[in-house]
């Protein structure tokens, strides 16, 4: 009798060995090419939920085949240990920051070494480490003498009731109140830092060195949202000037009013007395709503006349000037130039207000013939937002505006021209994208190294005084502000320039900032010269392929781009990108097909699974329950069925051969073909990250080997090789259970781990005999198998011969046989 399979005790075992022989320790090794395999780091939460196995035992299962191509493969593991949960949980249960996060991770810790990845532990960097945090401040210190850190008004909520700022989770209802007091919250400027992303906007646009998928890379463009236009001056009556950018500068002699942010510096100056009190109602209604509130497309178009007038540039003509909260200052220049004629939104405002529409742009024919009936701004009932010619439009008038956007237009390029020849205007070109404002009002992140001193202003902390280190003295209350405000002490400190009084910043950084470079950290993560090894650096980056969820595509994946660029500017790092290529995964959904949730009682917990399945089944599940990039709903029929599969390789493997080899010649050739055609899909789908197909793939061998072993295989040069060939197909996937069979079982060296990937022989792949489809008149009426390398005259003998074709045609003789090689057969009677 074979022993039985006990998933527990195999991967207990093994993966005890693998870490006491650091079999996954990654080394510099210049004899070998390296393959820098990096996944999503986790937050330390508290428990390892599903899917963070569905994010990384895939990409473990890739590192490891790559391993066995030939390659050095750093695999590394860490901790995003900073963030807003830890700080919550300080304030809910009374429970420090550092102790919950540090709790944490020593559980997901032990979690993750339960999935039997091949984790370089040694390379762990924990971004709440003082020795991580020390950098991440560092980076900022040489992000602010580069020009590319600075110090600006930025909006934060605020309750005038408390006196303080709030956190976004402590704005509750659609009404957005204080969640202490029930006060009505409002949106002020603070002073905040703010990295210089939109430097690198243009450059962030260039994938051409990516490897990424196609939707994170439109993700990122519309993010960056680059729009070519033109930068005009408009003047108030006051002779103060506004500025706004336009895609449509060709639409400038039909702007008949302007629209400023409420919080536009203006719209002080030039509101008038008697509309005074409406234009304070109004901002002060206006500061109560977020952005996306003010933006979302399906809210009513508000707006107030401030009283006072601009004068349009290009025809002089006198136009009033409107506050609405739809227009953002964090957006542009806070002033836009209504064109109601061609535009749908400034339409439904000039209606709703009864302000002047005049059309600029008449649609034309093919040959250019005014499209009756001629606009009429006192007639039209929606904006013309296409092509045609320019009409009321001065010297510009007859000029062809086409569809396209930018400078493909011969409209707007002509409009550019004359705006530069009268000094009004030039080109521009205009970014959705935001410069990262990286300051947070919270304790449990890492300190931003900077110093206020009333005579010398901000300065940096002197690089050798770092890590500026978080104070553990500190008391919770939920006040929206940081703790480090309110430490007695903390704050205070000396000028770095003039030795006198000083205060530090008591904002920490975004969590991103530490993200953008954690996989720099994992080079050498207790390396105290610089923030890697510069050796190390120049041997393992860039990232050669990087996992993870496409939910980051705008934020981490776009921060760390332009981290690694920003370095690179600076001199600390090389090349164009950190990360080459790129997958995500999708989502496990619950049973229920919902997400999952501790609400809707859908929630899968891989412990359980692992206590009762063993890892390698749960690994090898999640790789084929779902194309990876999709995802899909949880079934625990169908771990079932995985955990048979690797019950059923168990106890093939394990049975012993009784005497020597008894099956045919054909039986073998047979098997042998299976085996090294499935070794090239196999081989393709690694490559291509098609882990469902791997493991489908593997079922179906494993009843090739079962059928042919009980055909008498066993015992033959063609079983060994096949045996051979399946574990190593099986190691990336299952590799506990495949160390387990190559070497306690067969005896063959350890470890399968350190084993290379087998190769195909193309001559064994091919097929002896295919079986092709037979038509008459159109429809297939029978199939033929016929040898692979058989001419047409066989191949037309055969289609006649056939019981289905000879059936039909009744005796008669065909008009025409044709024959598709290797894919049809085509008789038409």
């Amino acid at each position: 009798m074979t022993r039985p399979y006990e998933p527990q005790k195999i991967e207990k075992k093994w993966q005890e060995k693998w870490e006491a022989d650091k079999l996954y320790r990654a080394v510099i090794d210049h004899s070998r090419p390296k393959h820098y395999a990096l996944t999503m780091l986790p937050y330390p939460s508290g428990d390892l939920h599903i899917g963070h196995w569905y994010a990384m035992t895939p990409s473990d299962a890739r590192a490891r085949f790559m391993r066995m191509r030939g390659y050095n493969v750093m695999f590394p593991m860490g901790f995003d240990a900073f963030g807003l949960p830890a700080e919550n949980a300080a304030i809910r249960h009374g429970v420090h920051p550092k102790e919950w996060t540090y709790k944490n991770i020593e559980r997901m810790r032990k979690q993750l070494r339960s999935m039997g990845a091949m984790f370089d532990w040694e390379r762990e960097a924990i971004s709440s480490d003082p020795e991580y945090y020390r950098w991440t401040q560092w980076f900022f210190i040489q992000l602010y003498k580069h020009g590319l850190a600075y110090r600006a008004l930025g909006p934060v909520d605020f309750c005038p009731t408390c006196n303080t700022t709030l956190a976004r989770e402590q704005v509750q209802g659609e009404d957005r109140h204080c969640e202490r007091c029930g006060t009505p919250v409002v949106r002020k400027e603070l002073e905040q830092w703010f990295f210089r992303i939109t430097r690198y906007a243009e450059e962030l646009l260039d994938f051409s060195p990516l490897d990424w998928p196609e939707k994170i890379r439109v993700a990122q463009t519309n993010w960056i949202g680059r729009s070519e236009g033109a930068t005009v001056t408009f003047h108030t009556e006051q002779g103060d000037p506004i500025q706004i950018f336009t895609t449509r500068p060709d639409t400038l002699w039909g702007a008949t009013f302007m629209v400023l942010a409420p919080e536009h510096p203006l719209v002080e100056k030039i509101t008038t007395p008697e509309q005074r009190p409406a234009v304070e109602q109004y901002r002060y209604e206006a500061s109560r709503l977020s952005d996306i509130q003010r933006e979302a497309k399906d809210k009513e178009k508000t707006g107030v006349f401030t009283g006072g007038y601009a004068i349009n540039p290009v025809n002089g003509a006198r136009i009033p000037i409107w506050i609405a909260d739809y227009v953002l200052m964090t957006y542009g220049t806070g002033a836009i130039m209504a064109v109601p004629a061609h535009d749908e939104r400034d339409f439904a405002f000039a209606r709703k207000y009864h302000l002047p529409v005049i059309p600029v742009i008449q649609p034309v024919d093919e040959q250019g013939h005014p499209i009756e009936p001629i606009l009429d701004g006192d007639t039209m009932t929606s904006a013309y937002t296409g092509g045609g010619v320019m009409i009321n439009s001065g010297p510009l008038s007859g000029t062809r505006v086409t569809e396209e956007k930018g400078s493909k237009n011969p409209g707007i390029m002509a409009t550019i021209r004359y705006l530069e020849e009268k000094g009004i205007g030039h080109f521009d070109v205009s970014y959705r994208l935001r410069d990262w404002l990286i300051s947070r009002q919270r304790y449990w992140g890492a300190p931003i190294p900077m110093i206020y001193c009333e005579k010398c202003g901000w300065n940096p902390v002197p690089e050798e005084q770092l890590p500026v280190l978080l104070p553990e003295d500190v008391e919770w209350k939920p006040t929206g502000e940081s703790p480090l405000k309110f430490h007695p002490t903390w704050k205070y400190t000396t000028c770095p320039q003039c030795g006198g009084p000083a205060e530090r910043e008591t904002d920490t950084m975004d969590t991103f900032m530490c993200s953008s470079w954690y996989h720099l950290r994992y080079l050498s993560p207790h390396y105290d010269l610089y923030p890697f090894d510069p050796k190390e650096y120049d041997y393992w980056m860039p990232v050669d392929t990087y996992t993870g969820g496409s939910e980051h595509a705008t934020m981490h994946l776009i921060y760390t781009r332009f981290f690694h660029k920003a370095c690179r500017d600076m001199g600390i790092t090389k090349g164009p990108e950190p990360m080459i290529q790129l997958r995500n995964q999708g989502m496990v959904l619950g049973a229920d097909g919902e997400k999952m949730s501790k609400s809707r009682g859908n929630v899968v917990a891989p412990d359980d699974l692992v206590e009762r399945y063993g890892a390698d089944t749960v690994r090898a599940y999640l790789m084929f329950f779902a194309r990876w990039e999709h995802g899909g709903p949880w079934s625990y029929e169908g771990i079932e069925g995985t955990h048979r599969w690797l019950r059923r390789v168990w106890t093939l493997f394990t049975t012993p051969v009784s005497g020597p080899a008894t099956a045919t010649p054909e039986t073998l050739r047979t098997l042998r073909r299976k085996v090294h055609q499935t070794l090239r899909s196999v081989t393709r789908d690694f490559e291509n990250f098609e882990f469902n197909t791997i493991i489908s793939s593997l079922m179906e061998l494993l009843n090739n080997l079962q059928k042919a072993f009980d055909q008498g295989a066993g015992g033959s040069p063609e079983w060994e090789e096949a045996v051979d060939i399946y574990l190593r197909m099986l190691a990336p996937v299952c590799p506990h259970i495949a160390e387990e069979l190559w070497t306690e079982v067969l005896g063959k060296p350890y470890s399968i781990h350190v084993q290379s990937w087998p190769q195909v022989d193309e001559e064994a792949t091919r097929e002896e005999q295919i079986t092709i489809p037979v038509q008459v008149n159109g429809k297939v009426r029978d199939r033929i198998t016929v040898p692979v390398d058989a001419d047409e005259e066989t191949i037309k003998n055969a289609a006649l011969e056939a019981a289905g074709v000879r059936r039909f045609l009744n005796g008669k003789q065909p008009r025409q046989i044709i024959v598709v090689p290797k894919r049809m057969v085509s008789i038409v009677i």
